[in-house]
């Protein structure tokens, strides 16, 4: 009797084969955990039904950590040990972070990333954000009865590569294997598209706890084609949070808290916040360790009022977004809202206006990432099905380049450029017989070193001596799915090569990030000018060199008279080369050119008499004939 393969539709036809992996959405205020079951994405939940895990960690002077509700609900009896939104921390210096001064924290300012003091030692926000990993770890293979094959963890589309690593840092910290990070917007993109089977160009509206992100898609027939993106890594429910807290202390007239104090109001915001939500007014209720009674009512329009510039703050990103995508807000089929903080109705207004329309709220804006990065991890890990050949198509946020003579910038992978990407450019030396070359991976969007972000330095070593320009060295870029870089430079003549994967301590910060595609634009004119200029100054030092070099090699084939004229003009070249009028600059490249044109044409015939002295013409002859016959 012949035995039929049966199995439950979208599964494995031998589910002892079946994978288990995870979709993982580490928030800034929640965080939880999605896998496949049946075909369909589900977030697991933990031992009470909870399907979210907040993302507060608090330590005991025992030793003991607790992870979730229990520190959030007592999070003002110990603020110090307490640790909220660690997420806004990742990556990040002290400098780079935004309201420290209301912040319990006893802040450690270590070189790279900022650290945590604790009762229970110094803890960084990447071993904050393991303990967080984790809990749902163990929750998801307590629900699925065995270990992870791996996990898919989402992170923001404007995550810079430092807060990237420390998120990979995290996880693996956490005992995880990553099969990728990826984009939230874009997991939100994968599950809004499978499951309403929406086909044309989507916006992803994503406002979390602590970040902003908005990217455009193309989806068809299972492609998800990120077309550009943009945001704010430091952009979220908590600074709405920060204004409602601003406004109770300037309304009460209240001193300089105790560090016990801030945290508890800032809860009472928060509480505030959400409760706007479905209400008009929020009462504020709070007794504070001095005594004093805190009692208060919030209104929407104050509300409203007190936030609309963080409103706005958000539109700038989407603007940005549509135009780098060549689309205007009309040749938008729909907007995906993501992330807790866009239930509030000013958010949800600001939106419909912009676009025109309603937006998309179908799918539960907590859940929405979890669930994409479920199916995205399910399919990674194996456990393909029919249907599943769907193909992501995401994007970089900022441009990455090299530093070349003269400080300028050069792009080797522009900014919205489609990942995995890989791309080389060949550059060459500057002098004759230079042995080694630095190489300087440089982040963002302006013509100029000076204007963007420095990633990494190492040196290409080892080079043939050679004539300035006739070394080939070929660096390659190659962006991961993670979106992490790795460069390598190659001497294509000798096969010397080097190669770095670009670590950075510390990620851009918040100003930097929203400032160089904003300078970009406003510089636009201003750049291409200093570029030229820079240029033009790096050719008139690099012909003063040659001709310097020609005199003390050659100087016998020019005469006094002619020596002096030349002298002169490289005199004025130098001089002119050390202003800012570049036109002034070629004219004075093309009078040395100009004086030196004989001395040029001397050269030349003194190698070709060189090259034929001793020689016969019947043996030129002879060699010529012999070439043809080989040939």
């Amino acid at each position: 009797m012949a035995l039929i393969q049966i199995a439950e539709p979208g599964q494995s036809a031998a589910p002892h084969e079946h994978k288990l992996a995870v979709g993982i959405d580490l928030g800034t205020t929640n965080s939880l955990v999605a896998t496949v079951r049946s075909g369909l994405s589900v977030v697991l939940s933990d031992e009470l039904g909870r399907s979210l895990l907040p993302s507060v960690v608090h330590y005991g002077a025992d030793g003991h950590t607790e992870v979730g509700y229990e520190p959030q609900t007592r999070q003002s009896q110990d603020p110090k040990n307490t640790i909220v939104s660690v997420k806004r921390f990742m990556g990040r210096g002290r400098n780079d972070i935004a309201h420290v001064e209301s912040m319990p924290y006893d802040f450690v300012d270590a070189p790279g990333m900022v650290k945590l003091r604790t009762v229970a030692g110094i803890k960084s926000p990447v071993e904050v954000s393991a303990d967080i990993l984790g809990v749902l770890r163990h929750r998801a293979e307590a629900a699925l009865g065995g270990p992870l094959v791996g996990a898919v963890i989402t992170v923001p589309a404007y995550f810079d590569d430092a807060q990237r690593q420390a998120t990979k840092d995290a996880a693996k910290l956490a005992g995880i294997n990553v099969l990728r990070l990826l984009n939230e917007p874009t997991a939100a993109a994968i599950a809004y598209g499978l499951d309403n089977g929406a086909e044309g160009v989507y916006a992803v509206y994503d406002l979390g706890g602590g970040t902003f992100d908005i990217s455009i898609l193309r989806l068809s027939k299972g492609v998800f084609e990120v077309l550009a993106t943009g945001g704010d890594s430091a952009l979220g429910g908590d600074d709405f949070d920060h204004r409602i807290f601003c406004w109770i202390l300037e309304t009460a007239k209240l001193a300089p808290l105790a560090s016990s104090d801030s945290r508890l109001l800032l809860t009472r915001a928060r509480e505030a916040k959400e409760y706007l939500t479905y209400h008009s007014e929020a009462p504020i209720t709070a007794r504070l360790s001095t005594g004093v009674l805190v009692d208060m009512t919030l209104t929407t329009a104050i509300f409203n009022e007190i936030t609309q510039t963080l409103v706005m703050k958000t539109i700038q990103p989407v603007k940005k977004a549509l135009r780098d995508a060549g689309l205007s807000a009309s040749d938008i089929k729909g907007v995906v809202m993501v992330g807790g903080a866009t239930r509030m109705p000013q958010i949800q207004r600001a939106v419909g206006e912009y676009f025109r329309q309603e937006p998309l709220n179908n799918l539960d804006p907590d859940k929405v990432v979890a669930l994409g990065a479920a199916t995205q991890a399910n399919l990674l890990a194996g456990n393909r099905a029919a249907g599943d050949d769907w193909l992501l198509l995401d994007v970089i946020p900022l441009s990455l380049g090299l530093e070349t003579m003269g400080g300028i910038v050069e792009k080797v992978i522009p900014r919205n450029s489609t990942i995995p990407s890989a791309r080389a450019q060949e550059f060459t030396t500057f002098k004759d017989g230079q042995p080694a070359m630095a190489i300087h991976v440089v982040q963002g969007e302006r013509e100029l070193v000076s204007d963007c972000r420095s990633l990494a330095r190492f040196e290409l070593r080892g080079i043939p001596p050679m004539v300035a320009g006739a070394a080939r060295i070929r660096v390659t870029f190659q962006v991961d799915a993670d979106g992490l870089l790795s460069v390598a430079a190659c001497e294509q003549i000798s096969g010397v090569e080097a190669s770095v994967t670009v670590k950075p301590s510390y990620g851009l910060s918040d100003d930097e990030i929203a400032g160089m595609l904003k300078d970009s634009m406003a510089h636009a004119k201003d750049d291409a000018f200093r570029r030229a200029l820079a240029e033009a100054q790096v050719e008139a030092k690099r012909l003063i060199e040659a001709v310097q070099a020609a005199l003390l090699s050659d100087g016998e084939l020019v005469s006094a008279e002619e020596r002096s004229r030349i002298e002169l003009a490289i005199d004025k070249l130098q001089d002119t080369a050390q202003g800012e009028n570049r036109r002034h600059i070629t004219l004075a490249m093309d009078d040395l050119e100009a004086e030196t044109k004989e001395l040029a044409a001397r050269r030349m015939d003194k190698s070709i008499r060189k090259a034929l002295a001793g020689r016969r013409v019947e043996e030129l002859g002879n060699g010529l004939e012999a070439k043809g016959e080989q040939a």
